[in-house]
């Protein structure tokens, strides 16, 4: 135990919503203590996202005692109390293992290890081992504003070092999300991973493979939307997790135009983490857009070679990709569909000619293809000019863009490079007879 005079937590650093929930378990005769990222992030002078509260409570317990809550989770049964638009989560504690439960209340397993279900409750010390990492372990009591640590979890985040708590291997057959979290958290904090925790994970990363593509999904907007997402990146390709959530793209950047690729995926992740540096909205589908592009490319260019024309190659590309990904992290077609029209105004972008221009400029999904179109750029897969000239295209008057798209001349106006009517005129209609006859 660490008493209130030895630590720097303070409530007045505490979410209101967070302290009612506190007193409301303690005031109920329950043990309620604040655990895990929160107290981390406070010790490491860090705004903490959220507070997550832990209780000898049961769910019933706690879902009886606050109205507006519920309770989640099967895997891991939780309750989610709100306030407002906060929502504090609230854990029981959990236990070991134990032989002596029913069929209902035990922990079940495959083979493998991986745990399926986890709902046996147990004490605060049991509670703290069952944890994934020391950083994550810390306790604050509301009763006597102590911190209780079981597991040096303040010597860790003092020392910046990411440590498994039990064995690291048998902990990752228990949950394999685990070694994503690794990553996700040396990225996030700048920690270093301690040998033994990083050691296995190059060659457990396959058991990935055991997990449901929608929870590999959630750990990937956590990795790459969360304001970290290029040190997240090259600490999923070091630890090789990065094949296990993106085999194609893997590939490709394997190939020869891996370089190429990762320029650009690199500069997408920047922009990514600039944007949400400055509190500008995101979307998964544009992430989502540019790690998929270097196999939407590849896929391209094999049905080009086959004859195949521009438009349909395009399209038997995209859902090539994006079929061959869904066995690995599920895309939801809520984003798909927005990644399909980000790929497709690339083959349109080029081709300015008539009132194309003013229809592109039009398009939902105009904004998010041209900046994607500036990242192809920097990053060298196509020739610089096009995106200059959209960008100067958006800031003129009516005149001064009809009098841009005049510029272009016929050939470069329709076509440009981007595939489809590759630059050809239409015939004129000739003129119809009236009829009347001298």
């Amino acid at each position: 135990m660490i008493p209130r005079d030895q630590h720097s937590i303070s409530r007045k650093d505490v979410s209101r919503a967070a302290l009612n929930v506190l007193y409301g378990l303690h005031k109920a005769g329950f043990e309620a203590y604040l655990v895990g990222g929160c107290l981390r992030d406070l010790l490491s002078g860090r705004k903490p996202k959220d507070f997550d509260v832990v209780t000898d409570a049961t769910p019933d317990e706690v879902h009886r005692l606050f109205k507006r809550s519920r309770i989640i989770g099967r895997r891991f049964q939780i309750v989610h109390v709100r306030f407002g638009r906060e929502v504090i989560e609230v854990s029981t504690f959990r236990a070991f293992q134990r032989d002596d439960l029913d069929e209902d209340q035990h922990l079940a397993h495959e083979e493998t290890g991986l745990v399926l279900r986890d709902n046996v409750w147990g004490c605060i010390e049991e509670d703290a081992l069952r944890r994934d990492f020391t950083i994550n372990a810390l306790y604050y009591n509301i009763a006597d504003f102590a911190l209780y640590d079981f597991v040096q979890s303040r010597r860790d985040i003092e020392k910046g070092v990411i440590r498994l708590i039990g064995d690291p291997e048998q902990r990752y057959r228990e949950d394999p999300v685990r070694m994503l979290r690794a990553a996700r958290f040396a990225a996030k904090l700048g920690f270093e991973l301690e040998p033994a925790t990083a050691g296995p994970i190059p060659r457990l990363a396959e058991l990935l493979l055991q997990v449901p593509p929608a929870r590999l999904f959630d750990e990937v907007l956590k990795l790459f939307l969360s304001g970290h997402a290029r040190a997240s990146f090259t600490q999923l390709r070091h630890l090789g997790l990065f094949p296990f959530l993106f085999p194609e793209t893997e590939e490709c950047l394997n190939g020869e135009q891996g370089e190429l690729w990762e320029r650009l995926i690199l500069a997408a992740m920047d922009n990514t983490d600039r944007r949400l540096a400055e509190d500008k909205p995101v979307t998964p589908a544009f992430i989502l857009a540019v790690l998929l592009w270097p196999v939407v490319v590849t896929r391209f260019d094999k049905l080009r070679a086959d004859g195949m024309p521009p438009a349909p190659a395009l399209h038997k590309a995209a859902g090539w990709a994006l079929a061959r990904q869904v066995d690995h992290t599920a895309v939801p077609r809520r984003f798909s569909t927005v990644m399909r029209e980000m790929w497709d105004l690339q083959q349109r972008l080029p081709r300015r000619g008539g009132k194309r221009a003013d229809t592109l400029l039009q398009h939902p999904r105009f904004r998010a293809a041209y900046d994607f179109l500036l990242l192809r750029e920097d990053a060298g897969e196509i020739k610089a000019g096009l995106g200059a000239w959209w960008t100067r295209y958006q800031q003129l008057d009516e005149q001064d863009r009809y009098d841009m798209v005049q510029a272009l001349g016929p050939n470069q106006g329709s076509g440009g490079g981007g595939g489809g009517n590759g630059g050809r005129r239409r015939r004129r209609r000739r003129p119809r007879s009236s009829g009347n006859k001298d």
